[in-house]
């Protein structure tokens, strides 16, 4: 038996041995003029030919056999850094970068790890940069993050003035928007002519349109994730701009060097300012302004702790007659710890607010209207770095919604009534697991598996309808009450995700990816382009979550050096469960808003090809997308409810709001000195579906239009042109620099129509005529004052 056993050691000795032979590499990289992480930093082995990227907090972890290597550290915009490393034991390794602060390309050439968007198993993302960001020519020439992302492929919206974003098929709802992880409900100011998102503040954004990381959920579509600046470690300072509508600044320095930081930056209009010289205006008000702030503590080599808060609104006002408002506010919380150098986690906490409100005062009578909807999250997410080959991540996490759709009061001189729509509450938990593998020299799997649940809470009264299901009011016989946190209903279900890239060459290679998701709010609108008061709906008694599958295939390629990236992707998304509303439907202060719904399904199909420039003294991309997206409401009828029986459009398939078949964007960078650049993009798009009136009618001597088919016309096409130049004189002083964007938006004063509406024409009672609605049909000039100390 002793000699078994021996024999056994003796047998499994060099499997120990060869464990024992391998030693861990970990650390940060950073950028050595602020001290802030670098994310997505590439971390290269020369001899083995491959390595690992920084993880969104900038770490990295590379186990590997005992021995000499040569590490080299890159990242777009600095200079590339190559150390040798003796790896005899575990070693923690902190790596500075230098800014490429000359902007040379040819210090950018080196930067970059080649065939990045080859090799790396993640497709259907757009990173933005910051940098890229403020090159683009953007209204009233101010940066803007939301804007820039809709000039990405398979990225839209329904026109200008119109909030949020349409991705591959999917309504603006079904985006997740995170800044610093805390969700954004609505993420533009002025009705969407501007996001929320100060540019002095942002690192950077990511848009994941497919193959989403499973450690994402609650949205179909995809997730905007945007990240604010930690603050400089280093030393003290600031930049900001004053423009033609506002103005911002942003101040960030050392609490404690190398150890603590700061950052704070805000942004405000000024349009009321200039309505007080008018005396028929002066009692008019309409604004926005935005507040970001962060503090980041390096505790030691092991923890840090981030905290950071996001404040903003928009307000509006007509004297007594009328007022709005409407905004965000979020806080988070952020513990980064180290259990090992193989084990990263992160462990989070938020709290996130928004709330619009109405109001009126008019000959004695008022009215007044307040709506929120809060979330607080907590969750946990741990990165293990198992070998040079498998990046394992797991993670848990719980969100509760509190839902307050609406709480209004009216007011007299002699009489008050209140509408309350009752709040609702919502537990929503998840837990997921993916691993990242390279398997031989030219594959690499990246596949995970979600688990969601949704739970619809009391306190709260449901209604019980004659058929078992929402028809109308008449058909309510009673109630039920729920007590305090008592389940009223709960749904779940597994959430797949895979991707796979092959290479075919070094400098080209093939992906694919499939993802299921899974959302339980949708927005309830039933205007073409959703409002800062429109309502949010979770999945109830009588609510199902929506469902996702989408599927993508792409081919890869690049040509000189990464001088040109070139990528085709096309998509499928079958919908499920989507929230439809009937015809006419009553959706705001609805106590009873069920009744108004209509479940139906939805399908995406489409195209994406650009080519992109991103060296050079010239730069930019071409885009094309090539799409469908459609919806079929089938409806019902039960008893003598018939009104929702032929669903919509006769329970045929018909193009949604956001179905545009062609887009191409053309986005163009110069630098014709180091004094001056110029820019310019330009964007064509099919006019969007509308519902145009089948006929008319008279009633009490006014002429009514009758509709019939939804979205049965389409608007003509939209095509717009910006242009832009930048002037960087030579610094005043080292510590001040300035520049100047001048800009043109709308450069040939396009009159792209919003939409067209029919009235009643003023000249002859009996005819109707149709009117183009342009939200701007003028070019906008504009200059912009940037400084930095």
């Amino acid at each position: 038996m002793q000699k078994s056993i021996n024999l056994a050691l003796l047998l499994l000795l060099p499997f120990f041995a060869f464990a024992q032979e391998k030693f861990t590499l970990s650390g940060y990289v950073k950028d050595a003029s602020s001290g802030s992480e670098l994310l997505g930093a590439t971390v290269y082995v020369t001899q083995l030919k491959n390595g690992a990227t920084t993880n969104m907090y900038g770490f990295y972890s590379l186990t590997l056999p005992k021995g000499k290597y040569n590490i080299e550290y890159s990242y777009l915009g600095y200079q590339k850094k190559t150390i040798e490393i003796d790896l005899t034991e575990d070693t923690k390794r902190d790596v500075e970068l230098q800014s490429n602060s000359q902007q040379l390309q040819e210090v950018v050439i080196e930067a970059e790890r080649q065939d990045q968007n080859v090799k790396d198993v993640q497709m259907s993302v757009e990173k933005l940069t910051m940098d890229k960001i403020q090159k683009i020519p953007q209204l009233l020439g101010e940066a803007d993050v939301v804007k820039s992302i809709q000039l990405r492929p398979g990225v839209s919206t329904v026109g200008e003035g119109a909030t949020g974003f349409n991705v591959r098929g999917g309504n603006i709802d079904q985006n997740l928007i995170l800044l610093d992880e805390a969700p954004i409900f609505n993420s533009s100011h002025l009705f969407g002519f501007f996001s929320t998102f100060n540019p002095d503040a942002i690192k950077d954004a990511t848009l994941y349109k497919g193959g989403i990381p499973a450690r994402y959920g609650g949205r179909l579509s995809s997730v905007l994730d945007v990240r604010q600046r930690e603050g400089n470690m280093r030393e003290f300072k600031g930049k900001g701009g004053i423009g033609a509508l506002f103005s911002r600044l942003t101040l960030e320095g050392p609490i404690a060097k190398d150890k603590v930081s700061f950052l704070v930056s805000g942004r405000r209009s000024y349009a009321d300012l200039f309505l007080k010289l008018d005396d028929e205006l002066a009692d008019n008000t309409a604004y926005f302004y935005d507040l970001n702030a962060k503090v980041n503590w390096k505790i030691n080599e092991n923890n840090r702790i981030f905290l950071s808060g996001y404040f903003g609104r928009d307000i509006f006002s007509f004297g007594d007659f009328f007022r709005a408002s409407w905004g965000n506010s979020s806080f988070t919380a952020r513990w980064n710890h180290l259990f090992s150098e193989k084990l990263f986690s992160n462990f989070t906490a938020f709290y996130s607010n928004y709330s619009y409100a109405l109001g009126a005062d008019q000959g004695g009578q008022g009215f007044d209207w307040q709506s929120n909807i809060q979330n607080t999250n907590f969750k946990a997410d741990f990165t293990y770095y198992l070998n040079p080959k498998n990046t394992v991540k797991f993670g848990v996490n719980g969100m509760y919604y509190i839902f307050e759709p609406g709480r209004a009061e009216a007011s007299g001189e002699s009489f008050t009534s209140e509408i309350v729509v009752p709040t609702e509450y919502a537990l929503e938990p998840a837990i997921y697991a993916s691993n990242e593998q390279k398997v031989g020299e030219i594959v690499t799997l990246k596949y995970g598996l979600r688990y969601s649940h949704f739970f619809n809470l009391g306190q709260r009264d449901v209604n019980v309808y004659r058929y078992g299901r929402p028809t109308n009011d008449a058909d309510i016989i009673g109630s039920e009450s729920y007590d305090q946190n008592e389940v009223i209903a709960d749904y779940g279900g597994l959430e797949p995700r895979f991707g796979a890239n092959i290479l075919v060459s070094p400098v080209s290679s093939v992906k694919a990816s499939y993802m299921r998701t899974r959302q339980y709010l949708h927005l309830v609108s039933n205007t073409t382009a959703a409002t800062p008061l429109d309502v949010w709906k979770p999945a109830g008694e009588y609510v199902k979550p929506a469902k996702a599958d989408q599927v993508v295939a792409g081919y890869f390629r690049n040509f000189k050096s990464n001088t040109y990236e070139v990528s085709t992707e096309v998509y499928g998304k079958w919908m499920y469960d989507l929230l439809d509303y009937k015809n006419g439907a009553e959706l705001i202060l609805n106590e009873n808003v069920e009744n108004e719904f209509l479940t139906g399904r939805g399908r995406s199909f489409g195209l994406e090809f650009m080519v992109e420039k991103k060296k050079g003294d010239f730069t930019g991309w071409v885009s094309y997308t090539l799409s469908r997206t459609q919806q079929k409401v089938e409806g019902y009828q039960v008893g003598d409810y018939t009104e929702a029986k032929n669903g919509i459009n006769n329970g045929e398939w018909y193009s949604s709001n956001w179905d545009k078949t062609h887009d191409v964007t053309v986005v163009a960078n110069y630098d014709i000195s180091k004094k001056w650049s110029v820019a310019a993009n330009f964007t064509f798009q099919t006019g969007r579906p509308i519902t145009y009136p089948m006929g008319k009618y008279y009633y009490d001597g006014k002429l009514i239009p009758n509709f019939k088919d939804r979205n049965n016309e389409r608007l003509p096409a939209y095509h717009r042109l910006d242009l832009s130049a930048t002037l960087n004189p030579e610094s005043i002083s080292d510590k001040f620099s300035y520049s100047l964007t001048f800009g043109v938006y709308n450069t040939y004063g396009r009159k792209n129509p919003y939409s067209i509406y029919f009235q009643q024409s003023e000249s002859n009672p009996l005819q109707s005529e149709a009117v183009r609605l342009a939200i701007i049909g003028i070019p906008v000039p504009a200059v912009t004052f940037n400084f930095e100390f």
